[in-house]
């Protein structure tokens, strides 16, 4: 929590520094804090869920690049996923586990990014 207060700080001040409008600046932090909920992993219907060694916004600097490569348009504030494997269907829902990302994601067809996700609580 102090983390967040202090970055919320530093990013205002920085904001004021560079001249940026604060309703530029929140709209900006809000998308970045606004992760869609937590589903039961039962309730992917979109494919397998998906266990991703990396996960995060579209516009972070790790995925932009993938995407912009692969030619993909996702909307602003989508998560997405990298080095993705499916999560057994035996194992969802009995312990199964995932010790990074686990998704539920709309797009699986592309061999180095998932796309278009949400998180995903595989002990339900």
């Amino acid at each position: 929590m102090q983390f967040k207060v202090v970055s919320a700080l530093t990013l205002t001040t920085l904001a004021t520094v560079c001249g940026i409008q604060n309703s530029k600046l929140a709209t900006a932090v809000s998308r970045r804090n606004d992760s869609p909920p937590s589903i039961p992993a039962s309730q992917c219907s979109t494919g397998p869920v998906q266990c991703c060694t990396d996960g995060g916004t579209a516009e972070d600097s790790q995925f932009a690049p993938i995407l912009a490569l692969l030619g993909i348009s996702v909307p602003v504030g989508a998560l997405v996923g990298t080095g993705c494997t499916a999560v057994p269907v035996v194992g969802v829902g009995s312990g199964a586990e995932c010790d990074a990302f686990a998704y539920c994601c709309e797009d699986n067809s592309h061999s180095l990014i998932s796309v278009s996700c949400v998180p995903v609580i595989l002990d339900l």
